[in-house]
């Protein structure tokens, strides 16, 4: 259950529009639920702030649909990353209104009470086409969790001049995510352009030299650049989740 949920019962309640046992029935769902295939985390949104992901690859659709659809039913909407097409389909076909987003791989349905918007803009920047599925999958995470978010695309090192010309989008921004593949070089430039934080997501993008990402995460472990910050190669969402903290706070 979401804190702006649990908010708008207490409201509720002070107001005398709800009575203090069907605010107690509300509240006292249980923290946790067993499907035997999986346990679902419900509190986890009062905790953080934003509900259970589910985490599609390795899951049969039915097991995608089972998940989301019991958080779904809290109210809270769901998030399903790294979903395969026919998984996708099916969860549609249960809850109307879910949104999917084939080259980020997610399906997303909105919780029924709006979530908190964060306090400032979120930037993805992508060093080519190729990452695009990784930012997808940062920016759709993101809007999940109220991050208002813009994209700058396909402004790799290669051709610097791109990134140089957007200037004000590194300067508008209040995180900054940079995605890249091959040399991993972009986030260095950011991080000595801006003045906000920069999460550099690794992409196993590139030849193979580029060692299905080894070698642009190195690159962005080795950043000169300060306050450059690193999570999993092709973790879109890891690093989203980690802007949304940010923007929040």
């Amino acid at each position: 259950m979401r804190r702006e949920r649990v908010r708008d019962l207490l409201a509720q309640v002070a107001d005398g529009s709800l009575d203090v046992d069907r605010a107690l029935a509300t509240l006292a769902l249980d923290p946790s639920e067993s499907l035997g295939y999986a346990t679902i985390d419900h509190h986890r949104a009062l905790r953080q702030g934003f509900p259970e992901v589910v985490y599609g690859a390795g899951k049969t659709p039915a097991q995608i649909v089972g998940i989301a659809c019991r958080i779904a039913d809290r109210g809270d909407g769901v998030l399903v990353t790294r979903i395969a097409e026919d998984a996708a389909a099916a969860l549609a076909a249960e809850l109307p209104g879910v949104e999917h987003n084939a080259v980020a791989r997610t399906a997303h349905l909105r919780p029924s009470t709006p979530i908190a918007a964060a306090r400032a803009r979120l930037l993805v920047v992508t060093a080519g086409t190729s990452d695009l599925p990784v930012a997808e999958e940062a920016a759709v995470t993101a809007d999940a969790m109220g991050c208002a978010t813009d994209r700058l695309t396909d402004v790799g090192v290669a051709g610097l001049h791109r990134l140089l010309a957007r200037r004000e989008m590194l300067d508008e921004a209040g995180v900054i995510i940079v995605v890249a593949g091959m040399d991993g070089a972009l986030a260095s430039v950011v991080g000595g352009l801006a003045r906000v934080p920069v999460i550099a997501v690794p992409t196993s993008v590139g030849y193979g030299a580029a060692f299905q990402g080894i070698a642009p995460l190195l690159t962005m472990l080795n950043s000169c650049a300060a306050g450059v910050t690193v999570v999993n190669i092709d973790n879109g969402f890891g690093a989203a989740m980690a802007a949304a903290r940010i923007l929040h706070s």
